[in-house]
């Protein structure tokens, strides 16, 4: 049985362990969609309870505004990240029409750019015309929209799943501010619902950040000052708005 590290490349040390990696940027689409969503879903909808709350406004009118909220927001964001991500796509395509459409009228300039992306990389000369002529032959396309274009099955554009992920996190995100407000006494609905916000924006953002490897104190002071700063808005907007037409 052959050992594996046993020659090691030129120059490294022989690895005496197991080595394995785990990356993240498979996640980032679907990652990036439930983020926000979950994100908007809470502080948009906690900032319209209180701000409709702060104005005066019957408990039922609170809920009312708090379930349309839901509802438009998700539709909203469904829709949105759709209309952004099949417009990435359709622009990938189009790329890829027009890249596929060169390497069929000129082949050899396409090969030769390829070897040319290659030795940017470092390659030497006829070891990056080499690299270049059997990545052609495996898949001329798929070889040029990976390392011209930047395009791969991980970051291709998929607008249904951006589109559901997102709708589905803003929903489950304005679901909790919209169910601390109508449970809770009726003395303190708007301060439970800010406290709930904002315990959920920060576990948002120290969730995010463990998924995508980044530091989780900085995420969640990120998300809680950002829906503070949108709560206390919208509060000031509802106490003036009852001040000068209530």
């Amino acid at each position: 049985m052959p050992k594996t590290n046993e020659v090691p490349a030129a120059g490294l040390p022989p690895d005496h362990h197991h080595h394995t990696e785990s990356h993240r940027s498979h996640r980032s689409g679907w990652l990036r969609a439930a983020v926000l969503g979950a994100n908007d879903g809470v502080v948009s909808t906690a900032a319209l309870i209180v701000g409709v709350a702060s104005s005066g406004a019957a408990t039922g009118d609170v809920r009312l505004a708090g379930l349309a909220g839901l509802v438009a927001g998700a539709l909203s964001m469904g829709t949105g990240e759709y209309v952004s991500v099949a417009s990435q796509r359709d622009i990938e395509q189009a790329d890829l029409r027009m890249e596929e459409q060169a390497l069929r009228d000129h082949p050899r300039a396409e090969l030769e750019e390829l070897a040319s992306i290659w030795r940017q990389r470092g390659l030497e000369p006829e070891l990056a015309k080499e690299v270049a002529l059997q990545l052609t032959e495996a898949g001329a396309l798929v070889a040029h929209a990976r390392d011209e274009l930047g395009l791969s099955e991980v970051t291709t554009a998929r607008p249904v799943q951006a589109a559901a992920t997102s709708a589905a996190a803003f929903s489950l995100g304005a679901a909790l501010p919209l169910s601390a407000y109508v449970l809770a006494p009726a003395a303190g609905r708007s301060a439970v619902t800010i406290a709930v916000a904002l315990v959920v924006l920060a576990a948002l953002g120290v969730l995010a950040a463990a998924l995508g490897g980044a530091p989780r104190l900085n995420a969640m002071v990120r998300v809680a000052v950002g829906g503070s700063l949108a709560m206390a808005v919208t509060m000031a907007v509802g106490r003036l708005t009852n001040a000068t037409f209530g």
